[in-house]
């Protein structure tokens, strides 16, 4: 886990392209404290930068940017190839030399041999990028599921790339202004939606895709995409799918030269993880929880009671009120764009990494597979009730009308707002989960942008040819949820500690092993199939009630943080007595004031 910088056709004098690269490659060095790399082309137009974390062959000979032996190719990559050793003995089967024990350089092997298709071999987290001297070429991948960021803006013939959007923002190539499109995104669902950011010019290569740059021309092509089947299989049969291949995932993600702990809650994802770890690995388990005194939020017991049931090395953090107020500053300070969430893995994070460690797994993505989310049973409830209502339109919008601008209640604001729609997954799902309406977003846009501007971008749904809606909700949360929001915080939230998050259930060879298995199976309330799968979960944590895991803001804002808020004051016509309402604002003015009025 690395963070990678990069200009392209660089027009000005090769000292200020030393010195923007220098200033871009700095603004990463949380992400790689270990080492650091600058290559120059030999024209001095172009320059890859790198900060590394060594966590494969932590010799010199996994320095970044990586040059193969005659100086035509240069890598500068962040992420984790869990397969590199059997891709590696392919390559020396087939006559290729290797001069290190890295995945960095089996990909640049790769690359030389098969060029884009290189990106269809590797199993794995990725975003790197490949110099072609000889050819003034640049390659740019980034992994299927969208698990590490890569971020570009162009201009001309320019590119510059980075692993976090304030690294482009530290070469101040340009003015910087908002988003209209990523904050109205962020105001209602509480993360930027992909390929947009929160700066006007800066884009993100989406999940899955790759892009060829030259001075004449860039192209971006999609190499992969989320599909489901609907084969028919007993629960015999799925079970042992899905268990074969959990059990190899797990095993590909403890690929690591140094140790590998698991975060650890209460629920059935993580201790999954823990499970299948001690039927795989003979190696010491080091486990790490947070705890907090409020008894109605804290699963420290539970992960504790887990740790000692599988025979793990476990730490809890217990997360006060004061605690937390007084890592919240550092929390800030490491957001790369507005986000509602995150902190939770920053706090464990900061945990892991006192404790000496430098990988973790995490049980993220196991919800969206496995149908962990009440969305799976309320979207399709709520889209086959809206189909209803159209019968009963104008009558229908009228309401959802009076509901959306007469009611108090943020939820009913947002199922107004539906009911004016056509019913949707997509649709369904912002209603269920969104922060503010469209037109309360709209409101607040306004003190930002100080411009009207409408937002038909959401209206898409790009989810209808699957199998069944819970079909299409899985792929929603994968695509929006999960990728926007959760495997965005957790690569920058752990990487600000100097450590690298694995999510085995986020894994391309896993999803395309349970793929065609109906969605009433493996989306069954109670992600029965993964429980069934996954015999050894205590029953402690197989039987106790399903919740999300939050951290007690709501009484934390009544007492200690309550002079946390920011000073702007909104329109009255958006009620902010929703403490989540406040916290995104909170977050967005903070990331307001350090990047724009600034």
């Amino acid at each position: 886990m690395c963070g990678i910088v990069g200009i392209l056709n660089h027009s000005s004098p090769v000292e200020i392209l030393e010195q923007q690269i220098a200033t871009m490659q700095a603004a990463l060095r949380h992400r790689g404290p270990d080492d650091a790399g600058i290559y120059l082309s030999r024209d001095r137009q172009t320059a890859l930068a790198h900060t590394r974390l060594s966590i494969l062959d932590l010799s010199p000979a996994g320095h970044q940017p990586m040059s193969t032996p005659d100086g035509r190719y240069h890598i500068t990559f962040n992420g984790e190839i869990y397969n590199f050793r059997e891709i590696r003995q392919t390559l020396i089967a087939q006559g290729e030399a290797f001069s290190s024990e890295t995945d960095t350089e089996v990909i640049l092997k790769l690359y030389q041999r098969y060029g884009a298709d290189c990106v269809d071999r590797l199993r794995g987290m990725f975003a790197f990028a490949i110099w072609d001297d000889l050819a003034q070429t640049c390659f740019i991948a980034r992994d299927a599921l969208g698990i590490k960021p890569l971020y570009y803006w162009q201009s001309g013939s320019t590119l510059v790339f980075a692993s976090e959007v304030k690294a482009i923002l530290a070469a101040r190539l340009f003015p910087v202004k908002m988003s209209a499109i990523g904050l109205h995104g962020y105001l209602t669902t509480g993360s930027v939606p992909e390929p947009y950011t929160i700066v006007e010019g800066i884009q993100c290569l989406p999940a899955g895709h790759w892009l060829k740059w030259s001075a004449e021309e860039v192209t971006q092509q999609q190499y992969w995409q989320i599909s489901f089947g609907n084969e028919p299989i007993s629960q015999i049969e799925a079970v042992e799918r899905v268990r074969q291949g959990l059990v190899d995932s797990v095993e590909h993600h403890f690929v690591s030269d140094v140790p590998v702990g698991i975060f650890l809650s209460g629920g059935i994802d993580s201790t999954s993880l823990v499970a299948l770890a001690r039927q795989t690995q003979s190696t010491e388990l080091r486990t790490y929880a947070i705890a907090f005194e409020e008894a109605e939020y804290n699963e420290g017991s539970i992960a504790k009671k887990t740790a000692q049931h599988f025979g793990t090395q476990h730490q809890e953090f217990c997360v006060t009120a004061t605690d937390a107020k007084n890592i919240f500053p550092k929390y800030l300070a490491s957001l790369d764009q507005p986000t509602i969430d995150g902190f939770n893995t920053f706090c464990v994070s900061q945990l892991a990494h006192q404790d000496g460690t430098k990988v973790v797994l995490s049980g993220l993505g196991g919800d969206e597979i496995f149908g962990g989310y009440k969305s799976f049973q309320q979207v399709p409830q709520l889209v086959r009730w809206g189909q209803t209502c159209q019968l009963l339109n104008p009558i229908t919008k009228m309401i959802g009308g009076r509901l959306n601008q007469w009611s108090p209640e943020p939820k009913f604001k947002r199922l107004g707002e539906y009911l004016q729609k056509y019913p949707t997954t997509t649709n369904a799902l912002r209603a269920l989960r969104g922060i503010f309406t469209e037109a309360e977003a709209t409101i607040i846009a306004r003190q930002y942008l100080l411009i009207e501007q409408s937002f038909d971008y959401l209206a898409t749904n790009s989810m209808a040819d699957l199998p069944s809606l819970e079909d299409e909700v899985s792929a929603l949360e994968l695509s929006g949820y999960m990728r926007n929001q959760l495997l965005r915080d957790s690569d920058i939230m752990s990487m600000a500690w100097g450590l690298e998050l694995r999510v085995p259930f986020v894994d391309r060879a896993l999803l395309e092993t349970i793929a065609d298995i109906p969605s009433h199976q493996r989306l069954a309330p109670g992600k029965q199939l993964l429980v069934q799968s996954v015999p050894e979960l205590p029953e402690w944590v197989v039987n106790q009630p399903k919740k999300g895991f939050m951290f007690p803001f709501q009484q934390w804002f009544d007492s200690e943080w309550s002079e946390s808020f920011t000073d702007r004051v909104y329109p009255s016509e958006v009620p902010l007595d929703r403490w989540y309402r406040r916290w995104s604002l909170m977050i967005l003015d903070y990331w307001w004031q350090q990047n724009i009025k600034c």
